[in-house]
C-alpha cells in the first residue's frame, strides 16, 4: 500500500509544482503536498523495515517518475484533435510543456533529500531499533525539516531559475516546509506506521 502510494506521489509532485498558492504572505508550490508524503511514506517504511528498504523505495521511486515524464512527452507528440478547444490546447500544452524542465529539476531534488531524510531519520533512531511513539515523531519532524530545505534549494533553483524571481518562492517554500515538518509530518508518519502494522497483522499472522 505504501508503496503504491509512494510511486503515485512520485509522479504527480512534478506536475502540481507548477502552481504557487499563497499562505499569507508567503509562497509556496503546490508539489509540496504531494513531497511532504513521500517524506512520510519513506519514513514509515524505514520505521517498520529499516533503512535499506527505504532506500530501495526512494530509488525506485525514479521509475514512475521516468515513465509519467516520457509519457507526457509523446502525449505532446501526438496531433490534437481538430475538435478540441484551441484555448484547452494552448493551456494544456503551456502546462505540460513547461513540465520536463520541473520534471528535470525533480528527480535531482528528489534523490538527495529523499535518501538524505532516510539517512538522517535511521541516524536519530541510534542502538535502540524501536524508537516508536514520540521518539518517532521528532526523528520525522528533524529528519524532514532538514531534507526538505535541502530540496527546497536545489528544486526552486534548477527548475524556476530565470523564468521568475525565486527570492519569495525560496523563503516561502522553506518556512512552509519546516513548518509543516514539525507540525504535520509527525502525525503522518506516526498514523501510516499504523495503518501499515494493522494492515500487515492478518500476513503475519496466517504466516505463523
Amino acid at each position: 500500500m505504501l508503496s503504491l502510494l509512494y510511486g503515485g506521489m512520485t509522479v504527480i509532485a512534478g506536475v502540481l509544482a507548477y502552481k504557487q498558492f499563497a499562505i499569507g504572505p508567503l509562497v509556496v508550490e503546490s508539489g509540496i503536498l504531494a513531497f511532504l508524503l513521500l517524506v512520510v511514506i519513506s519514513s514509515a517504511v524505514s520505521q517498520l523495515h529499516g533503512k535499506a528498504a527505504a532506500d530501495r523505495l526512494v530509488l525506485w521511486g525514479f521509475l514512475p517518475l521516468a515513465f509519467s515524464v516520457a509519457l507526457i512527452g509523446l502525449v505532446l507528440l501526438l496531433p490534437a484533435s481538430p475538435d478540441m478547444p484551441a484555448e484547452n490546447l494552448a493551456a494544456f500544452e503551456r502546462v505540460h510543456g513547461q513540465t520536463p524542465r520541473i520534471m528535470a529539476a525533480g528527480p535531482v531534488a528528489y534523490g538527495v533529500s529523499l535518501l538524505l531524510n532516510v539517512w538522517i531519520f535511521d541516524k536519530l533512531r541510534g542502538k535502540g531499533r524501536q524508537g516508536g511513539g514520540f521518539g518517532l515523531m521528532v526523528r520525522g519532524a528533524v529528519a524532514s525539516a532538514i531534507s526538505q530545505a535541502v530540496d527546497t534549494l536545489i528544486f526552486i533553483t534548477l527548475a524556476f531559475y530565470g523564468e521568475f524571481p525565486i527570492g519569495s518562492l525560496l523563503v516561502g517554500q522553506a518556512i512552509a516546509k519546516i513548518v509543516l515538518s514539525f507540525v504535520l509530518v509527525p502525525f503522518l508518519i506516526l498514523g501510516a506506521v499504523a495503518v501499515a502494522r494493522r494492515l500487515d497483522a492478518p500476513r503475519k499472522g496466517l504466516a505463523a
